[in-house]
């Protein structure tokens, strides 16, 4: 269980830092590159940024549980991963764009995973010291 705790730390540190850099530094390119983006309200350079900037600070975190697998640390990133995940997801699946049904799936999926991975990880903190 703890190479599966490490194993979802990992790949949600990478995608939180991927992300984080990507939407402070070009956040233009994301919104205009990805699909699903512009189903959303408009292009907002200062959102996009902030919000860029809190994946980089959560992705930090994440990497940080994953390297020292301490039972707290690990909680609490994965607990703060979540508080941004679900919210998250809960907004996406309901605005999901009905012309294009195949993204729609792809998104989510996707965010769903956001929230199953950390939850699924939640019960392997009891074996860490």
């Amino acid at each position: 269980m703890r190479a599966y705790v490490r194993a979802v730390l990992i790949v949600l540190a990478a995608l939180q830092l991927v992300l984080g850099v990507w939407l402070t530094f070009a956040p233009k390119t994301f919104y205009d590159n990805v699909p699903t983006v512009d189903w959303d309200p408009p292009f907002a350079e200062h959102a996009f940024r902030d919000f860029g900037a809190a994946s980089l600070g959560l992705g930090i975190v994440l990497t940080a549980a994953a390297i020292r697998l301490d039972r707290y640390l690990v909680t609490l990133a994965l607990l703060a991963y979540l508080a941004f995940s679900v919210p998250h997801t809960v907004f996406h699946l309901g605005h999901l764009d009905g012309h294009e049904p195949g993204w729609s799936i792809v998104l989510a999926v996707f965010v769903s995973l956001m929230v199953v991975l950390p939850l699924t990880a939640l019960p392997g903190t009891r074996t860490l010291t």
